[in-house]
């Protein structure tokens, strides 16, 4: 079995900067934009992209995103020869095995999985960006450039790139310098974390690089600085389109705000579908007294109250009185009666007790930020959740 490329999305992640969020789940499998979670979107893309073959490699609580993607029938990803697989850690016989310890680490102990494809090429993903992407075209750039790996790029601005790793290209446009959150950039140049290798090539780098006792075990940090030192030709794909790295409570907020416009990044467009394991819900209902202003509003809910600017993710219910500002409810949240939950994340299945405030505007101070308060929680009456404020327990408030 031969195919042109396959995709590996690293999707092990702790997401220890979404705190009370990925307590007890990966931040791939974290809800997103209503109808979704994060893991959704490079799912989608690969099998938009005609990358039928994935692999997901988990690490961190992987329960529950292993339940998610189950046979991948969702993203019509379950085909015979192919189709997405669940590749965790493992022990094999007479070997001392270990958790992955770096993006490298993670390909290098699926090489048996990657070389039963017989792949010309091989695509790297993260399971946390927020995008849609045509990785057929990205391939396409690949082969015509014979480039050893071809990295996705994003243009920011040079006040930007001090957080990114930079790609620096010479006079031929292929990359001559990567230079990692630098605090002069020479460009401008980001990497999105997306990644075509040959794979020969790369089977030999890995090969190297685990056996080097130095080395981070890091595609940023070592791979690619080894590929570039050894002379390889690096190309750098420009990305034209909406992209975001959802990896902080801010972030993940900001990006389902984005969701609110169909001008950064448009959820309808038959062409290129964003995909997901649905729930069977009933219709959303709203009541007499409901008023709902330029929201999304997914299936399963019943709004009573008043919702403006949030995004409403299935089955959330928002009773008669409650105010929902500038906020993300995950799937299963509930604000009683004359609760207000402004500028805040709910998690699953939280209750906003009767009378209860989460959340504040912003004021301007640096103290300022969105108040979050983790799944499966009971936000007790009347009680004040401050800006900023992460809530891990019920007991907290």
């Amino acid at each position: 079995m031969k195919k042109t490329c396959i995709a590996m999305l690293l999707a092990g992640g702790q997401g220890s900067r979404l705190y009370a969020l990925t307590q007890q789940a990966a931040k791939p499998s974290v809800p997103f934009g209503g109808k979704y979670r994060i893991i959704d979107f490079p799912l989608s893309n690969c099998a938009n992209s005609g990358i039928d073959t994935v692999g997901v490699l988990t690490q961190y609580r992987p329960l529950q995103l292993n339940s998610y993607i189950g046979n991948g029938q969702p993203w019509d990803l379950d085909v015979t020869e192919g189709g997405v697989y669940i590749l965790p850690p493992y022990l094999g016989a007479n070997e001392q095995g270990s958790w992955f310890t770096g993006t490298a680490n993670a390909i290098f102990q699926n090489m048996a999985f990657i070389e039963h494809y017989n792949p010309e090429n091989v695509l790297i993903l993260s399971g946390d960006h927020i995008y849609k992407m045509n990785y057929a075209d990205m391939l396409r750039e690949h082969i015509e450039k014979d480039a050893a790996c071809t990295i996705s790029v994003l243009t920011v601005s040079l006040e930007e790139a001090t957080r990114f790793g930079i790609m620096n290209v010479g006079e031929d446009g292929y990359v001559n310098e990567f230079e990692e959150k630098p605090k002069h950039p020479k460009s401008n140049l980001a990497s999105m974390g997306v990644y075509i290798f040959n794979w020969p090539k790369l089977r030999q780098y890995l090969i190297e690089d685990d056996a080097d006792p130095n080395s981070s075990k890091d595609f940023g940090k070592n791979i690619i600085p080894k590929m570039l030192a050894a002379g390889e030709k690096l190309w750098p794909y420009r990305f034209q389109g909406y992209w975001r790295d959802v990896g902080t409570i801010t972030s993940l907020w900001d990006a389902n705000m984005d969701m609110l416009s169909t001008t950064l990044i448009n959820l309808y467009d038959p062409e290129w579908p964003i995909a997901s394991r649905s729930p069977i819900c009933p219709p959303h209902y709203t009541g007499p007294d409901a008023e709902i202003i330029h929201s999304i509003v997914t299936e399963g809910c019943e709004i009573d109250g008043h919702v403006e600017n949030s995004v409403l993710s299935s089955s959330v219910r928002v009773e008669k009185g409650a105010r929902v500002h500038y906020s993300v409810l995950m799937p299963g949240a509930v604000v009683e009666e004359g609760a207000t939950v402004e500028y805040a994340i709910v998690g699953e299945n939280t209750v906003i007790g009767k009378g209860a405030h989460v959340g504040a505007e912003p004021d301007g101070s640096d103290s300022w930020g969105v108040a979050t308060c983790g799944p499966d929680l009971n936000i007790r009456p009347g009680a004040q959740v401050p800006a900023s404020a992460m809530i891990y327990t019920s007991e907290e408030v």
